[in-house]
């Protein structure tokens, strides 16, 4: 389906959508380090995926982060984009881990989208309604998912999946012309 429009279908039952980090997030590069010789690992995203996730939000879709790391980073993330959900789970038992997120909601998987990239996203891929692979993604969970994506995780696979969902839902011109008008008043009248 990579470059193929998205089945409005399946893009309405969407009700929430979850991201893989490495490789999705970011480019899935680390950097280790110390600084006052503590560890210091770092990422780097990409401020238009975060803006992509920011427009699933303001459609009403919950935004959760699954990974098999545990990274200051990716809590500080998380709370930049107001992410519903993030589980970092070192052993990365991520189905695990979104099956309870959907039991606390009250939502099944058919109304899951989750977009990852290597092998320990199989497990989530193979049960939610819309499994999506970034541009470099492994072959195995590429076969595995519904949507491809063109562009590689970290450099702008979010937005254009984000782009794709809300285009099928007929939501995306909407969203952005709100986001737009709200930056485009005065700061005096959009407080009054």
């Amino acid at each position: 389906m990579s470059g193929a429009r998205l089945d409005p279908a399946v893009a309405a039952r969407v009700r929430y959508v979850a991201f893989d980090v490495d490789g999705v997030l970011t480019d899935g590069g680390i950097y280790l380090g110390a600084a006052d010789g503590a560890p210091v690992e770092l990422k780097r995203y990409d401020i238009q995926d975060g803006l992509g996730m920011r427009f699933l939000r303001d459609a009403g879709l919950g935004i959760g982060i699954l990974t098999g790391r545990v990274s200051e980073s990716v809590r500080m993330r998380g709370l930049e984009l107001a992410v519903d959900d993030v589980v970092q789970d070192p052993e990365a038992r991520k189905l695990d881990a979104l099956l309870a997120i959907l039991r606390r909601r009250g939502l099944s998987p058919m109304e899951v989208a989750f977009v990852g990239d290597d092998f320990p996203d199989l497990a989530v891929l193979r049960v939610v309604g819309l499994p999506v692979a970034v541009g470099n993604a492994v072959p195995e969970v590429t076969a595995a998912c519904a949507l491809r994506l063109e562009r590689r995780g970290g450099h702008g696979a979010v937005r254009e999946f984000a782009e794709r969902l809300l285009r099928a839902r007929g939501q995306w011109d909407g969203i952005v012309e709100t986001y737009v008008a709200e930056r485009s008043r005065p700061a005096a009248e959009a407080v009054a």
